[in-house]
């Protein structure tokens, strides 16, 4: 019988503690500026029915990345390729007692049967947050302004990425009016252009030919000229004045008023997802050995009417974990990260067992956090395990000690070593904390 294999399934990764580390300080940094907006936590289960995808995602996402099965029981189940209909259904059922708006976010894991590439992963973990019944210009612009402060949080500047802003409902009146297609072929290029960057340009060119069909000759010049259109004055003039057009203006505006300065109109931006109505955005990184998407969300109003109740005006965003480390590493933005245990104690002979077990449990309960080698391996060995754990102190304990009451402890970021008491044990490592905060271990 030939050995398991060690590698984790294809698009997914193990999290060893040093990676643990680094995904809890974005998932915390995540979480302390979704609740400094007002946020409230949730949670959904991991499997939904079938149905509330099929019903709004799209085909590609429903239908051919979803992970699905039929359950004991005959149900189609499908692990959650996403966040937004599981979310949708749970502020349904709970409609008429939930205080409106409701500010709410999520950290979750999801999966999705599609190719693994950089920032692309089978499963992948992810913030949600999203804005309830409020419609607007100023319930978009708090997303964008919450996933604005988001990156900041992690040290960046405005110039290493910048914020793209569209409407869906200017890009139908733009399928329809301006490029003459129907509405299979609206959608039809919708998807395309929300491809636009990942294709070759005689791929993108070819397919768009296909779905003008017979009109191809004029349909191409005119969706060359949709697609150099960079800036909201440069639309048709009959076109400046609709009601899309003068939602963006306030969006772009209300951000600029909120100091948040890298913000652009993108007439190519998409947002694949069928269930978008209205203002989208994405966040791009500006460095050139990222230069992609980093994450994005928009306007739905129409999911939570699909589960029989009043249609709610809802506003998101969803954030990967991945894609954000990505661009915590290209700007040099990430964190020196430490382990939280404060101090290995060592048990210098079999006679100090006892009395050391002792001293370690009263440590912890003075929020000490304490690993204990009980080994009795020789004292290099043990401060080896020590050093490549990255745990700052170490702390001898024996016969000696235990009776005087004074401890050796060596730390081992300056290799300084003093004798001190049980007290001044507890002060020093706690005084070592970043910050003075107990649960902080991030160092830039």
């Amino acid at each position: 019988m030939s050995n398991l294999s060690t590698q984790s399934y294809k698009g997914t990764r193990d999290y060893f503690p040093d990676d643990k580390r680094l995904q809890n300080y974005i998932f915390s940094t995540w979480k302390k500026t979704a609740e400094s907006f007002g946020y409230e936590e949730y949670g959904t289960p991991l499997l939904e029915p079938l149905e509330i995808y099929t019903a709004k995602s799209g085909q590609e996402l429903a239908g051919e990345q979803t992970y699905l099965f039929e359950d004991r029981g005959g149900r189609q189940v499908a692990i959650r390729p996403e966040m937004t209909p599981s979310l949708s259904r749970m502020v349904a059922a709970r409609r008429q007692e939930m205080a409106m708006p409701a500010r709410l976010f999520s950290i979750a894991n999801f999966m999705r049967y599609e190719r693994p590439q950089r920032g692309r992963e089978r499963e992948f973990w992810q913030l949600n947050a999203d804005l309830f019944g409020v419609e607007g210009a100023w319930a978009d612009a708090e997303i964008i302004e919450l996933s604005h402060a988001s990156v900041m949080a992690f040290g960046a500047t405005q110039d290493m990425f910048k914020v793209r802003i569209n409407n869906r409902k200017l890009i139908n009146e733009l399928m329809a009016g301006f490029l003459g297609l129907d509405f299979i072929g609206a959608t039809m290029m919708t998807k395309l252009l929300d491809k636009k960057d990942k294709l070759p340009i005689e791929e993108f060119k070819r397919q768009a030919i296909e779905i003008f069909g017979g009109n191809a000759q004029v349909g191409l010049p005119k969706l060359a000229e949709l697609i150099s259109m960079k800036s909201l004055d440069v639309l048709p003039e009959s076109m400046l004045d609709i009601p899309s057009v003068v939602e963006i203006r306030r969006v772009m505006r209300t951000l600029s008023e909120k100091g948040i300065t890298n913000v652009e109109f993108d007439i190519t931006l998409m947002r694949g997802l069928d269930y978008y109505t209205g203002t989208v955005f994405e966040f791009f990184d500006n460095s050139p050995e990222n230069n992609r998407a980093l994450f994005g969300g928009g306007r739905y109003d129409g999911l939570v009417g699909l589960f029989g109740v009043e249609p709610t005006p809802t506003v998101g965003v969803g954030m990967g974990a991945t894609t954000m480390q990505q661009f915590l590493e290209v700007h040099n933005l990430l964190p020196k990260v430490r382990t939280k245990t404060d101090v290995y104690v060592i048990a210098i002979d079999e006679k100090a067992l006892k009395g050391a077990d002792q001293l370690v449990r009263k440590l912890r309960e003075a929020h000490v956090k304490v690993e204990f080698d009980f080994t009795l391996r020789k004292i290099d060995k043990q401060l080896k395990t020590a050093v490549k754990k990255g745990i700052p102190f170490v702390m001898f304990v024996g016969e000696t000690e235990l009776e005087s009451g004074i401890y050796p402890v060596k730390n081992l970021d300056n290799s300084t070593e003093q004798r001190v008491d049980f007290n001044r044990v507890i002060t020093t490592v706690k005084d070592h904390r970043y910050d003075g905060d107990e649960d902080s271990v991030f160092e830039i």
